[in-house]
């Protein structure tokens, strides 16, 4: 039990930057590199969101910044029920629902539509990027919103779970 008092601040602590760094990123994406891009045209708009995914993907910090806060989310939530803080508990539940609702829309629609523009415009190929981007472009796009709104809204619930951690955590004088 002592453990789990010792690590259950610095855990929640670190899903939680660790959320706002994902809700950050997402947001980024939403407010200038997507309206950046549209502005473009196909080829641009398709060459350079096929770099930047590929740069994403082949990021090791990125990849542990995404895996870890889902699993630091996780852990959080464990801890404060442990030591006996439900409604922290219940914050940070939700806002590992939230993030795991992130990373279900990152999994099954920006993903395999990374894989696509990938695919269209891998050497050799001689798709129209017209047609790429106009199938790759809006639903990305709305995916990105959706999970930019889930994370922001994790890192809402994990901001509340700290407050609540923190109060729990107060020692009489």
């Amino acid at each position: 039990m002592q453990t789990a008092q010792a690590v259950a601040g610095p855990v929640l602590a670190a899903a939680t930057i660790g959320t706002g760094l994902m809700a950050g990123l997402y947001l980024a994406f939403d407010v200038s590199v997507m309206p950046g891009l549209a502005a473009a045209d196909d080829r641009t708009f398709v060459t350079v969101m096929g770099n930047i995914n590929r740069i994403i993907d082949n990021s090791a910090l990125f990849g542990l910044l995404f895996v870890g806060v889902f699993l630091a989310t996780g852990v959080a939530a464990v801890l404060q029920r442990r030591l006996g803080r439900p409604d922290a508990a219940r914050w940070t539940r939700t806002a590992f629902a939230l993030y795991a609702l992130s990373v279900a829309i990152t999994a099954c629609v920006n993903v395999p539509l990374n894989r696509m523009l990938a695919r269209a415009v891998s050497v050799g190929s001689t798709t129209d990027v017209g047609v790429v981007r106009g199938r790759f472009e809006r639903p990305w796009t709305s995916a990105n919103v959706v999970r930019t709104l889930a994370c922001t809204a994790a890192l809402g619930a994990l901001g509340r779970a700290l407050v609540l951690h923190g109060r729990g955590a107060a020692r009489p004088l």
